[in-house]
């Protein structure tokens, strides 16, 4: 394969899907990470190839470095006429529970996939966008990193730290031509909020709705689009104006 290619974590369902569409709508051929449903991440593949762009599949876990090297490098060796010219580190576990009866496996998980998959893809990742001097880093975080929820100490430490570390980032590789930014979802109709009583907690939200994966990775398209080219350093909240 050759061309500019998007890498998406977590890809195969969701938010992730979505990014995907989005991504290949505005002519970015489109790696769709999984770490272990191929079925729906061939789906994603096939939704994209329908969009006339190129696809692939790609199988790592986030957290563990090794997988994520000997993916990627296999893939380069295999793809040198192609680069990846945005990431987004969608990748993301929720395993709730009161801080007090939280688990260790519980705890370290979420803060495995969430910062450590965004530290050992986006360390990769970055040293050829380093050296083209140019690309576009867009994390996934959460409403839950910025507010805080109940039963979510976990993700929302994991989600904090991606938000800290996408604003200092952003300043170390602002002048290679390289743009690092979030989005942060509140509540989202996805497989991550089904065991959610939308009509108990949509009564939080000013908007009354749960949002749609379409509405984020719309946002996301942007910050990967000309039109942000002076935003680096962000992270925009979508999540129908609910706030602390």
């Amino acid at each position: 394969m050759e061309g500019k290619f998007a890498l998406v974590t977590g890809g195969s369902r969701g938010i992730g899907r979505e990014v995907c569409l989005e991504l290949a709508e505005m002519g970015f051929d489109i790696l769709v990470n999984y770490q272990g449903n191929k079925t729906e991440a061939d789906k994603t593949v096939g939704l994209v190839k329908e969009k006339g762009r190129q696809a692939e599949a790609i199988q790592f876990n986030v957290a563990v470095g090794a997988e994520v090297e000997g993916q990627l490098n296999a893939w380069k060796t295999a793809n040198p006429k192609a680069t990846i010219e945005v990431l987004v580190n969608n990748a993301g576990i929720r395993k709730d529970n009161l801080f007090f009866w939280m688990s260790d496996e519980e705890w370290d998980t979420v803060l495995d996939v969430s910062l450590r998959g965004f530290y050992n893809v986006t360390k990769f990742i970055v040293k050829d966008m380093l050296s083209m001097k140019r690309g576009n880093i867009v994390n996934v975080v959460s409403l839950s990193g910025i507010k805080g929820m109940p039963g979510q100490v976990n993700y929302s430490a994991a989600k904090g730290a991606v938000i800290a570390a996408t604003k200092s980032l952003a300043q170390e590789v602002g002048r290679r031509g390289i743009r690092v930014n979030a989005v942060a979802p509140g509540f989202i109709a996805t497989d991550m909020t089904e065991n959610i009583n939308e009509a108990e907690f949509k009564k939080m939200i000013p908007l009354n709705r749960f949002g749609e994966a379409k509405e984020v990775s719309s946002v996301v398209g942007f910050l990967v689009s000309p039109k942000a080219a002076y935003i680096t350093g962000e992270v925009i909240s979508i999540n129908g104006g609910l706030y602390t």
